[in-house]
């Protein structure tokens, strides 16, 4: 019947633009959609190369805007549009839909709890949608308002980012470890939360990060201090070019160490991509993986404790 929800066993994958081919290996089979989605029967697969996932999938077939729109509401409030066909009809469906905020915000924010639904367009009379997912991003874009001046490099607003979807942050006073630090683009966002942080890298930071009173530089290879020689911190971050399993390496020190509270790591990718130390990631009890939106060819592994 015309705007009665259909139920599709499967998942909707949406994957990164410049990294689609990734996805299609970690998911094997599948139907490829259009655009960035792909579609895979079955119970959600392990996949890290998305902007989000459509965890609950229906079909709506329609005869009007209006109609679409009105299935929509019938569920919930939120949704954005992933469009890859059909835009301006997708726009006019959109429009008579409840606004959703997708302006650039402030850091910190903190995340709302009301789900954001995504849905598509297949063509003109038939749509795909999702009440829930797993980016609690509209669409599973973000961003945020950028400070052009102050910090030392872009790097910062992956930092912001992680800590967004972490819905935590470190507080002042809190002990933070940033290793690889250099030029400080994770410092300068540690510092503009007053917590103090322990620099390690071989280069040294940003002057004005260096004459910072909350800043401890260590002229290093963070992967060669034990944890022991660090002490215990509040939180452990890491933006250090290096290959996957040598992170994971140093990671497993440090979790054995019990002396690291928090942690949230840049996984960086070279050549055709790592596609195992990242399941060993999520693995660790606690984690999650993702790639942000201001990740490139890297994912994220965020650790907080309760």
């Amino acid at each position: 019947m015309s705007g009665q929800p259909e139920i599709i066993q499967g998942i909707i994958y949406q994957g990164v633009d410049e990294f689609q081919d990734h996805l299609v290996r970690e998911l094997d089979q599948y139907e490829y959609l259009g655009g960035p989605l792909y579609f895979a029967e079955g119970p959600l697969r392990q996949a890290f190369w998305t902007e989000n996932i459509w965890l609950n999938p229906i079909k709506i077939t329609f005869e009007s805007i209006s109609e679409a729109a009105n299935a929509l509401r019938g569920i919930q409030r939120n949704w954005a549009p992933v469009l890859f066909t059909q835009y301006r009809r997708g726009m006019l469906i959109q429009e008579k839909l409840p606004p959703i905020n997708q302006k650039p915000r402030p850091f910190p924010w903190v995340l709302p709890d009301s789900p954001i639904g995504s849905w598509t367009l297949l063509d003109s009379h038939t749509m795909i949608a999702s009440p829930a997912c797993t980016s609690p991003f509209p669409g599973g874009k973000f961003e945020f308002i950028e400070n052009k001046i102050d910090p030392p490099s872009r790097a910062y607003l992956k930092l912001q980012e992680a800590l967004v979807r972490a819905r935590r942050w470190p507080q002042a006073g809190e002990r933070c470890l940033d290793a690889g630090a250099c030029p400080g683009g994770w410092t300068w966002v540690l510092t503009q939360l007053g917590a103090q942080v322990t620099a390690i890298d071989r280069s040294p930071l940003d002057e004005r990060l260096m004459q910072n009173p909350l800043v401890t530089f260590i002229k290093h290879d963070a992967f060669t201090l034990k944890p022991e020689e660090i002490g215990p911190v509040d939180w452990l971050f890491s933006d250090v070019i290096c290959y996957p399993p040598r992170l994971y390496e140093w990671i497993e020190k440090w979790l054995a160490s019990g002396l690291a509270k928090n942690y949230i790591c840049t996984i960086k990718m070279q050549g055709e991509g790592d596609f195992e130390t990242p399941k060993a990631f999520a693995a660790i009890p606690g984690s999650q993986v993702v790639h942000l939106h201001y990740n490139k060819h890297e994912l994220t592994w965020i650790k907080v404790s309760e």
